[in-house]
């Protein structure tokens, strides 16, 4: 984007703007420690957490969705995280000068993600980012979730933003493919949940970066470049 700066920044939310696999592996291991089963390694609920509560559900608990046991352990995961949501949550190092630098240069910035209205809500008023957030948009907004572009289609609506002025930040591949098929620029970040960061490069995302900083040097040399 040589032409133009951006005129709006969306994340992903788990994995990618803000690291929540600490509070999931408390969450889990705690309550499979009520179980009387042994704990997970931090590592292995990490690469998880991007895949949801159901995808986490049957490694804990190694219990598939038709095992009568695993709605029951589903909501009382749910319930304990909200009893708990943003006590262990932090934006990845480095983010939070990219949203201050947006933010000082009147650029909004929001979030698409497919973690419920519920969660998500709780999770940034908790942090102190709901008042900063100029848009959220969840599963509960819209027909189809990510990979499909219906809910950043929403959300550069209802900032009235263009969206190829544009861009998605995101930490798996269904990210990318809606930035894309929304008509963003993509960004692709390797330091969130994936097991292989390699993986992120094969994602064919407009931009790939490793470090959460690189996002600031990113966003100020496409506000240079428009000058």
């Amino acid at each position: 984007m040589s032409s133009q700066t951006y005129q709006a920044v969306l994340f992903d939310l788990d994995g990618t703007l803000i690291d929540t696999a600490p509070e999931f592996t408390i969450v889990i291991n705690r309550m499979l420690k009520a179980d009387g089963k042994p704990e997970l390694p931090a590592s292995q609920i990490r690469s998880e957490v991007s895949n949801g509560a159901r995808a986490m559900i049957k490694l804990a608990w190694g219990i598939s969705e038709d095992d009568p046991r695993f709605n029951q352990t589903r909501q009382a995961f749910l319930d304990e995280y909200l009893r708990t949501i943003g006590m262990h949550t932090e934006l990845f190092d480095g983010l939070q000068t990219s949203l201050a630098w947006c933010e000082q240069q009147g650029i909004p910035w929001g979030i698409v993600t497919n973690k419920p209205r519920l969660y998500s809500e709780a999770l940034l008023q908790n942090m102190n980012l709901a008042s900063r957030c100029a848009v959220l948009v969840c599963p509960d907004d819209v027909t189809n979730t990510k990979p499909d572009p219906e809910p950043i289609l929403l959300a550069c609506s209802q900032i009235k933003v263009a969206p190829n002025q544009c861009l998605y930040v995101g930490d798996h591949l269904r990210d990318i493919d809606a930035g894309a098929a929304a008509g963003t620029k993509t960004m692709a970040v390797c330091f969130g949940y994936l097991s292989d960061p390699s993986e992120a490069h094969r994602w064919n995302a407009d931009f790939v970066i490793s470090k959460p900083t690189e996002l600031l040097t990113h966003l100020q040399d496409s506000c240079h470049a428009s000058t």
